[in-house]
């Protein structure tokens, strides 16, 4: 068995995205790219965003710190820290309102 301590893990990467040009900064805690299941850490600064991009399969983001929007086209919807947001099966884009850290899950088709 293997323990990961989320906050932990999300304080990290808040204070490696706050020194990043991009404002962002990962880790694979869960499977990788050669696995069907992979969970994500991600962080973002207030502001930061990852740009559309297609679902690769289903996924969900969990906010664990912050807020959020995921757009899809016109599209739009606001979480906040303990809302769970269904990826939409189309190409989509996140956005931080505010320092956030979130855990993407995907299970790949």
């Amino acid at each position: 068995m293997h323990k990961i301590s989320l906050d932990a893990l999300a304080s990290r990467l808040l204070e490696r995205a706050a020194g990043s040009s991009a404002g962002r900064s990962a880790e694979t805690v869960v499977g990788g790219h050669e696995r069907t299941l992979r969970q994500t850490l991600i962080a973002l600064t207030a502001g930061s965003s990852l740009a559309e991009h297609p679902n690769p399969g289903e996924a969900t983001v969990l906010v664990l710190r912050g807020r959020v929007r995921m757009t899809a086209g016109d599209d739009r919807w606001d979480a906040r820290t303990g809302d769970a947001l269904i990826v939409p099966d189309t190409v989509h884009g996140l956005e931080a309102l505010e320092d956030s850290a979130v855990l993407l899950t995907v299970a790949k088709t």
